[in-house]
């Protein structure tokens, strides 16, 4: 398993993405790849936050530190315990009717952080199918949807954890590359 990154401090981008064009991110792991196709239309302050992380390498060796059965996977922090971020925060509060099922890429907060609030740390639904919400209410900034790999997602989804049901994913699961395509 990659040693964390630990505490990083970059500062917020102010890049706007064209909602014209398609933003896809790849992540390769040691369990498979998947992509999502990022909501620009929706949550432009949030996908442009993840894209520069990506575009910075940000995401390249952190792990999945949480797998929570048929819920979500986590990741992005540079902890690698769900502590960290990227030493900025983007709010962007989704809809009031939001529901997050299965595909759907959120940006993680803590329940402190106003809604929308997003660093590093996003998770991906694992609920059982695509009409099922996950129960989470709509305070988490919508990234995106899973648009390849689900099959990935959701056997990451099935690993078994430390503390069984919800914690530490085995074997590791680790992000070795994380790209983005515009099309």
């Amino acid at each position: 398993m990659p040693a964390p990154k630990g505490p990083q401090h970059l500062s917020a981008p102010t890049l706007k993405l064209d909602p014209a064009r398609t933003y896809t991110v790849t992540i390769v792991t040691n369990c498979g790849k998947f992509a999502f196709a990022l909501d620009v239309k929706g949550s432009p302050k949030t996908s442009a936050s993840f894209y520069s992380l990506v575009k910075r390498g940000f995401f390249d060796g952190l792990t999945f530190h949480r797998v929570a059965a048929g819920f979500v996977i986590q990741g992005g922090d540079p902890n690698g315990d769900g502590s960290g971020g990227p030493g900025y925060k983007v709010v962007e509060a989704p809809p009031r009717n939001t529901e997050y099922v299965l595909g759907d890429v959120a940006m993680a907060k803590t329940q402190t952080d106003p809604s929308g609030a997003s660093g590093s740390q996003f998770f991906v639904v694992t609920a059982a199918n695509a009409t099922q919400s996950a129960g989470l209410t709509p305070d988490y900034a919508l990234a995106g949807k899973v648009v390849s790999g689900l099959d990935v997602v959701k056997a990451i989804g099935a690993l078994p954890t430390n503390p069984p049901g919800d914690g530490t994913p085995s074997p590791a699961v680790v992000m070795s590359k994380v790209t983005v395509s515009v099309s």
